[in-house]
């Protein structure tokens, strides 16, 4: 009799189990179908520095939908920008510990770790964007991907960051000679630093995030980047000068920690490389228009933009790719001259 009764209270608690979680679903429009599929699916997180509204950002959400697409939702992305999960360094360093699954990191960033991306910080290494893209979707490019490997860090894709441009508060840039005695801020690259000694500026390495209250603080009386960040981070505001010089072209990096992406499925290492690819698509289409649109709504901010003699910057740092140190920069350099 009390096995009969054992079985029956059993009986009911799992039918009452049963019944909350289907009255669950119900609730939120899913079936016991989708539960099990949600509660098996992946998920990758992606850690990032920038707003929501750069198209960096946009096109890793692009990225994160046709990967559910790929993967017939097995697959999916949890994305924190604006530096929720710690600085660009902090974040490549939960990349090599795995405990991260993806971030973005400027090229620049990346000589830190693996020194022949140093070519990247290099001022007037490329002819012109054409040769630029040529280089990076080529052997070269590719190759440059996977030196990270050792330091448990697999490129993905490279995004567009367009040209760097200097901009400062008060002094404008119309020649190289203007930037004696300036603090501009650079990122925290030793190519990035020797550049902007280079140029006779005081070079200031000082975290994005931070860079709107130093520049507003008088801590730096410039910087250097490209149109859109200058503009979505509104350093428009603080500074009203803007140098075409064009000195650096410096792309950004999806990467993937290997201790992820080893665990992977080959099937799933296939759709996060088919989605990144076409994400980079994206990504340099939103970075034209609004490239382009940064320009003009720059100028109606009342920033002075100064077209300048490109040759007369170049000169100045010449000696940097002459002299260049790293056999493997040298090297490479050569290979990136001879690419038509």
């Amino acid at each position: 009799m009390k096995k009969t009764t054992s079985f029956f209270i059993g009986g009911m608690l799992v039918g009452t189990l049963l019944s909350f979680v289907g009255f669950s679903l119900f609730l939120r429009g899913g079936s016991a179908e989708n539960a099990v599929s949600v509660s098996r699916q992946k998920v990758l997180k992606l850690g990032h520095g920038l707003d929501t509204a750069h198209p960096v950002h946009q096109a890793m959400v692009f990225m994160k939908q046709r990967l559910e697409q790929l993967s017939g939702n097995t697959v999916t992305m949890d994305i924190y920008p604006g530096s929720v999960l710690g600085s660009e360094v902090q974040c490549i360093e939960q990349l090599q510990n795995g405990s991260l699954a993806m971030t973005k990191t400027s090229a620049a960033a990346m000589e830190n770790f693996i020194p022949v991306m140093s070519v990247f910080g290099l001022p007037y290494v490329f002819r012109d964007t054409g040769h630029y893209w040529k280089v990076l979707n080529g052997a070269i490019g590719q190759k440059l991907l996977q030196e990270g490997e050792k330091k448990f860090l697999r490129g993905l894709c490279y995004y567009d960051a367009g040209s760097r441009n200097f901009y400062t508060k008060d002094k404008p840039v119309r020649v190289p000679d203007d930037l004696k005695g300036l603090k501009i801020r650079v990122q925290n690259s030793a190519t990035a630093i020797e550049m902007v000694k280079a140029m006779g500026a005081a070079p200031t390495p000082i975290a994005w995030g931070e860079l709107y209250s130093a520049l507003a603080q008088g801590a730096v009386d410039g910087a250097e980047n490209n149109l859109p960040s200058f503009m979505s981070n509104k350093h428009y505001e603080v500074c009203k000068h803007f140098t075409l010089d064009g000195h650096t072209l410096v792309p950004d990096m999806l990467l993937i920690s290997t201790k992820i992406w080893n665990t992977l499925d080959p099937n799933v290492q296939d759709w996060v490389s088919q989605a990144a690819g076409e994400s980079a698509v994206y990504q340099r289409e939103l970075w034209e228009k609004q490239t382009a649109e940064a320009l003009e709504k720059a100028k109606a901010e009342g920033v002075t933009v100064y077209e300048v003699d490109v040759a007369a910057f170049a000169a100045k740092v010449a000696p940097m790719l002459e002299n260049a140190e790293n056999p493997e920069v040298r090297s490479l350099l050569k290979q990136i001259r001879e690419t038509p």
